[in-house]
């Protein structure tokens, strides 16, 4: 069974969020004007992968966590989100809400 990576469409969707185009993405992240929108649209595609220093700026100039990209479903995807902008505290929290058993 081939699996596909849910990077290209997490990116593609908070690219979108954010409201920026992949040119513009590209050259925010140092990317030659030239070359920005062809590099991104590649990503978003799937053709090709980014590193993970390229992958972690992505994230910080689209404010979600680098774990957003690779979010399965829409679902996991934003429940990374909100669990990221948790306190370490809230996050212990959390871990031992979910974690008792009745």
């Amino acid at each position: 069974m081939e699996y596909k990576s849910p990077l290209p469409q997490r990116l593609l969707e908070a690219r979108t969020r954010k409201g920026i185009s992949q040119k513009e993405l590209g050259i925010r992240l140092g990317m030659e004007p030239g070359s920005a929108s062809g590099r991104m649209n590649h990503y978003e595609k799937g053709r090709h992968s980014p590193d993970f220093p390229t992958l972690k700026r992505m994230a910080d100039e689209l404010d979600v966590p680098v774990a957003f990209f690779f979010g399965e479903d829409e679902l996991s995807a934003e429940l990374i989100c909100l669990i990221e902008r948790l306190s370490i505290k809230d996050k212990k929290k959390l871990i031992l809400e979910l974690t008792i058993k009745p």
